[in-house]
């Protein structure tokens, strides 16, 4: 065989092997392992008629645990920002042994289902050298947009494992930064290296149902077509709990849930 010969096969032998690997990614896309927030399937309709709800109350079984303050010596600016001691956010119990900052939303149940994205942006907020509000909530391809209220540099970190990570720097007066996610994550954890205590989460879903307890722990999955549901609850420091509900046509369902305080020392 001379040269030119080989040279020739071995082209159409490498253009074949490059074509082998773009389908596999492609195929990879399709089932879910990386798939991108952006399909061409058009959105399923949910008969406002029909639709439920799921309402509630997430609560905290045993004590509390107790925080210490944050220590913002290092940036004097910050220290300004308040007037008394800073905790952390990482467990917050209100009223009713309610727990704040759980993200509660439908696991599993919802089928084939396709929802056309927000386009509205989701707001994290870095002021007083926090992030507001502790945990947030969008849909993939979404925009997140993060707003610097402070007149110092933060930089937002988020540190995902399914999606692509990034690290923007944000001095005073900046505009505000806008990006997206696109694979669905619970959750994404985001820090500041300027700040090292400054920490939030960011949950990522696929479907609209899914929302963040208010101070009281209690929540409100609105619009849910009739079917069974896994609902779940996810904390940053106590994990998951979930519960299973039926919801009939024009049926308000109430579930309620419990985390276990972790034991001393943990």
């Amino acid at each position: 065989m001379n040269r030119s010969k080989a040279a020739l096969i071995f082209g159409i032998a490498l253009l074949l092997a490059l074509g082998a690997c773009s389908k596999k990614s492609e195929n990879a896309e399709e089932t879910g392992g990386t798939q991108t927030a952006t399909s061409s399937a058009p959105a399923t309709p949910v008969d406002a008629a029909t639709a439920g709800d799921v309402s509630g109350k997430i609560t905290l079984d045993g004590t509390a645990p107790v925080m210490k303050p944050i220590n913002m010596s290092a940036e004097p600016y910050c220290t300004s920002q308040h007037s008394t001691p800073v905790v952390p956010q990482d467990v917050v119990v209100g009223s009713g042994s309610g727990l704040a900052n759980v993200v509660v939303y439908v696991k599993d149940g919802l089928g084939d289902r396709n929802f056309d994205v927000p386009k509205d942006s989701v707001q994290l907020h870095q002021k007083g050298c926090m992030y507001e509000p502790h945990v947030v909530a969008l849909m993939a391809g979404q925009n997140l947009e993060v707003v610097n209220d402070d007149q110092t540099t933060h930089n937002i970190h988020p540190i995902p494992k399914d999606n692509r990570e990034w690290n923007k720097s944000q001095p005073p007066g900046a505009p505000a930064i806008t990006d997206t996610f696109a694979r669905g994550e619970v959750a994404i954890p985001v820090k500041c290296n300027v700040h090292p205590w400054m920490k939030s989460y960011i949950a990522v879903f696929k479907q609209p149902y899914f929302v963040v307890t208010a101070a009281d722990g209690s929540f409100d999955l609105k619009n849910l077509p009739p079917g069974t549901y896994t609902i779940e609850a996810w904390q940053e420091k106590l994990g998951t709990v979930d519960q299973q509900v039926t919801v009939g046509p024009k049926e308000s369902k109430t579930v309620n849930m419990a985390f276990k305080a972790a034991a001393s020392g943990d």
